[in-house]
């Protein structure tokens, strides 16, 4: 088994050409690329299609290259998701592309499952909810669970961050810095970001049902990973945390390992947001839905943010778009999308090589954390 671990190790800890060139222009190209190397590395590949259509028409799907053991016999499984957010599929992407290019099959009893794309219309149409609006890491409510109420703070805040005209100058920072000084910017973060389910073309809309492409995630996992005896997901994401640095964030609740020894095996320390570590929780997350998914199954699931640029920024780009998108034409090719593309995953060839080396080093260790003896 060493032999095997250090052979991964070996092969992850170099990448097939420049990282910059792992990082495709859209959607389209992105697909194709993935498709071509999971057959290349001998992958089985996975198709969920979903509903909507691209900016061309094209059809969109959800993607997953396994390798190992054919499911559902796998016992031991990395689960390695990028996309949730559409737009920030472009790192996850290239993390995805670059492991392809260097994997051996993991060990016997053993599968790596790389999820490619969970939201394929916000990675095609240049926007982080999907079809429905929806923010799909607030849409994962567990079953049963009713749809928490909304911040009463949001309301406050609606008509500033959810403006109702096409995109233009409208002293937003200025009035975001008011409302900072009024509630707190914690307060204030807290508000946005942990979701919300009153304000349908509001950021971080969670939907009122689960989408069509969470619900066919679930199922594939119900189906294809039943029989997994221990899990480890990571999800990948961008624009939270300082430039190129990475963030590690636990799944609340969903926890097989003890914090300590998880932030030894993936060399990287991980944030417990039940401890009041993290600056806020989102509700309805995607790891919340992973247990009733995989009920035989320890699971760990963390979360894997790399940071690009301010907060205000951030969040300056995602009001901008969503006015577009909703008060405009929706146009990719819009300024307004392509600073939301830059917001996500920024064209700093600096950035891109620092996040891959980040990607594919985390997927690495937890590799060979789930797959050696005894886990």
């Amino acid at each position: 088994m060493e032999d095997v671990l250090r052979v991964h190790r070996d092969q992850f800890d170099s990448v097939t050409g420049e990282p910059d060139s792992l990082f495709s222009p859209d959607y389209s190209t992105a697909r194709r690329r993935f498709q071509d190397a999971a057959r290349a590395a001998g992958a089985g590949l996975d198709t969920l299609e979903i509903e909507a259509r691209g900016p061309r028409g094209e059809p969109l799907a959800i993607d997953i290259a396994w390798l190992g053991t054919s499911a559902p016999a796998a016992t031991r499984l990395v689960l390695h998701t990028a996309g949730l957010h559409g737009v920030e599929a472009y790192a996850g992407s290239a993390i995805q592309l670059a492991a392809l290019a260097r994997l051996s099959p993991p060990p016997k009893g053993c599968a790596l499952a790389l999820v490619h794309v969970l939201n394929p219309y916000g990675m095609a149409w240049l926007r982080r909810a999907n079809e429905n609006n929806v923010d799909l890491n607030r849409n994962f409510l567990p079953p049963g669970e009713t749809r928490p109420e909304t911040a009463p703070l949001y309301g406050v805040i609606d008509r500033m961050i959810n403006a109702t005209s096409p995109p233009g100058f409208d002293w937003f920072t200025l009035k975001a810095a008011a409302l900072a000084l009024r509630h707190g910017p914690g307060a204030l973060r807290r508000a946005i970001a942990e979701g919300q389910y009153d304000y349908p073309r509001g950021l971080f809309y969670g939907g009122a049902e689960l989408q069509p492409g969470p619900r066919l995630y679930l199922e594939w996992l119900r189906r294809r990973c039943g029989r997994a005896q221990y899990a480890i997901a990571l999800d990948v994401h961008t624009g939270l945390g300082s430039w190129a640095r990475q963030t590690l964030i636990l799944e609340a609740g969903v926890l097989a390992t003890p914090v300590a020894n998880l932030s030894r095996v993936l060399a990287g320390s991980v944030i417990d947001p039940t401890r009041g570590e993290a600056s806020y929780r989102a509700r309805g997350s995607m790891g919340a839905c992973l247990p009733s998914a995989l009920s035989t199954s320890r699971i760990d699931c963390v979360v894997q943010e790399l940071g690009t640029y301010p907060a205000l920024r951030v969040l300056r780009a995602l009001r901008e778009e969503n006015r577009w998108h909703h008060h405009g034409e929706a146009a990719p090719q819009h300024p307004v999308k392509l600073a939301l593309r830059e917001a996500f995953c920024p064209a700093s060839p600096a950035w891109r090589s620092r996040v891959v080396e980040h990607g594919t080093r985390l997927l690495r260790a937890a590799c060979d954390w789930a797959f050696r003896d005894g886990v």
